[in-house]
């Protein structure tokens, strides 16, 4: 009784501040005070109607595809090496792949901005404040999710299938590609939808680095808490929380992402 009460209230803990950003999203006082004046749906008329809002939600589209086609393929590659070959460094190299995740984001942006200007006055060429260099930044974000994802399905992959094609006569190319890949579906969409979720959500990295025109939404949010403090954040992060659910319902559907996660 006392651990199904302990993991009910860790649920709640975890979950109130989501359910709290839903209900002030309908508070029709543009000062958020309790209890409510009422409830209306004017911010999210405000949110659709605010350009800046529409042109980041469609760059932070736009990166988080491209990092994500890009980093989950790379990443794969990384986990499959790192499981099956006998690297030297191995133990070296997987740190130095899962390191972006336990580096500040902050930090990483800091350092891939001073790197960017210093690889300009190199190769005498804009990478700051560009789309390639914002998505070569987000690749960095989702290459140690696949790495970590796909590791752990390979680790719990049964080999008999692998050895069975290749003891008929396979070759290393064709039992990965018709064996090994497709037993590895969980871990790389699973791999595919959390890089995509990270990229579309930064924020600390993406801030440093985003130029004109270039705004990602977590950016375009920022700006917009600098002068107005109305329930309209609450309400695109509303829409970007039923997006999100919504991706992982789904996913889940086709791919049980509890066998990988």
């Amino acid at each position: 009784m006392f651990f199904k009460s302990a993991v009910v209230a860790s649920y709640a803990l975890m979950l109130a501040p989501v359910v709290m950003v839903i209900i002030i999203s309908f508070f029709r006082q543009e000062i958020i005070s309790f209890p409510p004046e009422g409830l209306t749906m004017q911010w999210y008329v405000n949110a659709w109607e605010r350009r800046e809002f529409a042109r980041g939600f469609v760059t932070s589209l736009q990166v988080a595809a491209i990092a994500t086609a890009i980093g989950v393929p790379l990443g794969t590659a990384a986990a499959y090496a790192l499981a099956r070959a006998k690297l030297p460094g191995r133990e070296a190299i997987s740190t130095l792949l899962l390191g972006p995740l336990a580096v500040p984001g902050v930090v990483a942006g800091t350092a891939l901005y001073m790197f960017y200007l210093r690889a300009e006055t190199w190769l005498d060429q804009d990478i700051t404040a560009t789309l390639s260099g914002l998505v070569a930044a987000h690749v960095l974000l989702t290459i140690p999710w696949t790495v970590r994802l796909v590791t752990a399905s390979l680790q719990g992959m049964d080999r008999s299938a692998e050895e069975a094609a290749a003891n008929l006569g396979a070759r290393p190319p064709t039992v990965f590609m018709r064996v090994t890949l497709p037993m590895l579906r969980p871990g790389v969409v699973a791999a595919a939808l959390f890089s995509f979720i990270q990229s579309f959500e930064n924020l600390e990295l993406t801030l440093l680095l985003v130029g004109p025109g270039r705004t990602t939404l977590p950016v375009a949010m920022l700006s917009y808490l600098e002068f107005r403090m109305d329930p309209t954040l609450a309400a695109v992060a509303t829409v970007q929380i039923l997006l999100v659910t919504a991706m992982m319902l789904i996913t889940d559907r086709f791919v049980r992402l509890s066998r990988v996660i």
